[in-house]
C-alpha cells in the first residue's frame, strides 16, 4: 500500500486544469507553500497540497516544488507536453499512488487529441489510474470524480477528519 497519493490533471494549455481545482475547492486557488483543507463528504475533510500552475508552465521540476512537502495527498496540474513526463516520473519514482485525469479535449482544443506522447500506456504501465474527461463540459462531474477518488483513498488510510 502506497503512503502518498498524487492526483494529476493533465491537459494542453488552457484546457481547464485550473478551473478543475477552483471548482474542487469552491474558490480560486493557487499553489501555496502550505497544505490546505479539502472538504469531502458528510463534514469530513482532508489535508492536501496543491500545485495549481503546472511545473512545466512555470519551468520548474516537480521535485523542486514537492521534495520538502510531506503532505500525504498532492494535487498537481500537468501540461501535456514532453516535459510533463518529468512530473509523472517524479510521482512514479516516489511512494505515490497515481490518479491522472486527462482533459481531452481541453476547453480550448479544437477536438479530441491522439496521445502522441504515449502517456496513457506509460501511466497504466506504472500502475496509475487514468481517466479521460471532456474539458469543454462543465467541471462539476470531473471534480466529483476526483473528490470521490480522494475520499476513498484517504478514508481507507484514516486520513479524514471533521471539517473545522
Amino acid at each position: 500500500m502506497k503512503r502518498r497519493l498524487f492526483i494529476g490533471v493533465l491537459g494542453n494549455r488552457n484546457s481547464g486544469k485550473s478551473t478543475t481545482w477552483n471548482t474542487l475547492f469552491g474558490a480560486t486557488v493557487r499553489t501555496g507553500r502550505h497544505t490546505r483543507t479539502l472538504a469531502l463528504y458528510g463534514g469530513e475533510c482532508v489535508e492536501v497540497f496543491l500545485v495549481s500552475g503546472s511545473p512545466e508552465e512555470r519551468q520548474l521540476y516537480a521535485g523542486d516544488i514537492l521534495d520538502d512537502q510531506d503532505c500525504r495527498i498532492v494535487l498537481c496540474s500537468i501540461q501535456y507536453i514532453e516535459t510533463g513526463r518529468r512530473t509523472l516520473d517524479y510521482a512514479a519514482e516516489g511512494d505515490f499512488d497515481i490518479f491522472v485525469q486527462w482533459l481531452n479535449p481541453g476547453r480550448s482544443d479544437a477536438g479530441e487529441n491522439y496521445d502522441r506522447l504515449g502517456l496513457v500506456p506509460w501511466l497504466v504501465g506504472h500502475g496509475a489510474t487514468v481517466s479521460m474527461r471532456n474539458g469543454k463540459e462543465p467541471p462539476r462531474e470531473r471534480t466529483e470524480q476526483i473528490r470521490q477518488f480522494i475520499y476513498g483513498w484517504a478514508k481507507s488510510r484514516q486520513l479524514t477528519f471533521a471539517c473545522p
